[in-house]
C-alpha cells in the first residue's frame, strides 16, 4: 500500500479554522486547538443569535405599537383584538413603521378599529 502524506490537507484544514478565528483575543486566534474550540462555540452563538434576532424585533415592534396606541387611550392588546375583528391584515412590522413614519395613517387605522 502507498503511503499517504497529509501535510497539505492538514495545513489547509487548520488555516481554514484559523481564518475563522481571526479577531479573537490571545491564543484563541493563533493556537489551532484553542481556536477550533472557540470557532465551534462562536458558530453555535451565531446560530442562536439568528433565532433570537426575530424575537427581539417582534418585541420592538410590539413596544412601538403599544406606545403609539396609548396616545389614543388604547392599549396594545385591545388594538390588536380590534384589528382582528375589523379584518385588517397588517403585520406588526408594518404597523410599527406606520406609527413612526406616517402617524396620520396610523390614526386612521385606530379610528377604523374603534
Amino acid at each position: 500500500m502507498v503511503r499517504v502524506k497529509r501535510g497539505n490537507v492538514a495545513r489547509k484544514r487548520r488555516n481554514k479554522i484559523l481564518k475563522l478565528a481571526k479577531g479573537f483575543c490571545g491564543a484563541q486566534s493563533s493556537i489551532f486547538r484553542i481556536a477550533n474550540q472557540q470557532v465551534i462555540k462562536s458558530l453555535v452563538y451565531s446560530y442562536i443569535g439568528r433565532k433570537e434576532k426575530k424575537r427581539i424585533f417582534r418585541q420592538l415592534w410590539i413596544i412601538r405599537i403599544n406606545a403609539a396606541t396609548r396616545q389614543y387611550n388604547l392599549n396594545y392588546s385591545r388594538f390588536i383584538h380590534n384589528l382582528k375583528r375589523a379584518k385588517i391584515l397588517l403585520n406588526r412590522k408594518m404597523l410599527s413603521q406606520l406609527a413612526i413614519l406616517d402617524p396620520t395613517a396610523f390614526s386612521n387605522i385606530v379610528e377604523v378599529t374603534r
